[in-house]
């Protein structure tokens, strides 16, 4: 009879519906520890779910995917050590606005814009360079909301191990000069192996009071694909016209890469003021006005 009893608990126990997210992430650690964090969302776990997972085996760390966001217990337990949620590569190209990397995720992975835009804006620790390009695989099924979290959170981390590398530590609003820097740097290089060298423009521009006077600065926004012309440079009064004003930008110019980082924490020892595009697409680089005037002439010749 008590076995009979012990077998119909057990039955009820694991029969118990568990509410969850359709998407769910695992973490790392022993079973304890992933009960344990899960309890702390508001799950209704306890320690006979562990023993339970113990039977059925480890969980996997990653993104689980469910059917539907209410299951039995015994089919969430299953599915911790089982299932994996099918992912999708996520790319972010270096120098890219979110104006248009926003538009781009909407088109691509059928997401609402709107929503899309929302999200960001309540997310983001700053309006623009908040993503740090790279590819990621993101899960598949996410919403708005929680894809944006998760894209930032890597972005995040990027950052944080750039900064610890070459800075030793990471505190955002110190780290926050580099990224605008990166930013111009991604804007005007024309290739990684330039990018040192407009790094030490800027800071030699910058050290001596000179404005920076880079047309790149302003592609901000939704004119990151737009040819500036002498009218913009007349006419637009935003703060990222360094042909107006003498210092940085408060906010980054795009999105920035881990090249553009290093070039902007590391830039390359020179007394270049100066630099112009010429006929093969690559910088010729000056300390001196008038050689930058020949350079000029050269390339539009």
């Amino acid at each position: 009879m008590m076995l009979i009893i012990l077998i119909l608990s057990f039955v009820y126990y694991v029969a118990q519906p568990i509410q969850t997210q359709k998407i769910l992430y695992v973490p790392k650690g022993s079973i304890n520890k992933i009960i344990t964090q899960f309890q702390e969302k508001n799950y209704n776990l306890s320690k006979i779910d562990s023993l339970l997972l113990r039977f059925l085996g480890t969980p996997q760390n990653g993104w689980i995917s469910f059917e539907s966001t209410l299951q039995t217990r015994g089919d969430f337990l299953y599915k911790l050590t089982k299932a994996k949620a099918l992912t999708q590569k996520v790319t972010i190209i270096p120098g890219e606005t979110t104006y248009f990397i926003l538009r781009e995720f909407a088109k691509k992975y059928h997401f609402n814009l709107h929503k899309l835009i929302v999200e960001f804006k309540k997310q983001a620790p700053i309006q623009e360079g908040a993503f740090f390009a790279e590819t990621y695989y993101i899960p598949k099924g996410l919403d708005e909301k929680r894809f944006i979290q998760l894209l930032l959170e890597l972005s995040q981390k990027n950052f944080k191990k750039i900064s610890l590398k070459y800075l030793g530590y990471y505190k955002q609003e110190k780290f926050l000069p580099y990224i605008i820097i990166a930013s111009i740097i991604e804007k005007e290089a024309a290739s990684i192996q330039e990018m040192p060298l407009i790094s030490s423009v800027i800071y030699n521009r910058l050290k001596k009071g000179m404005k920076l006077q880079m047309d790149g600065t302003l592609n901000y926004g939704k004119y990151s694909h737009t040819k500036v012309t002498a009218y913009r440079i007349r006419h637009d009064k935003s703060m990222f016209n360094t042909y107006k004003y003498s210092s940085l930008p408060s906010v980054p110019i795009c999105n920035t890469g881990k090249y553009a980082l290093i070039a902007a924490l590391r830039p390359q020892k020179s007394n270049y003021l100066y630099f112009m595009k010429n006929k093969n697409g690559t910088h010729d680089f000056t300390c001196y006005y008038s050689t930058h005037l020949k350079n000029i002439r050269r390339a539009t010749k």
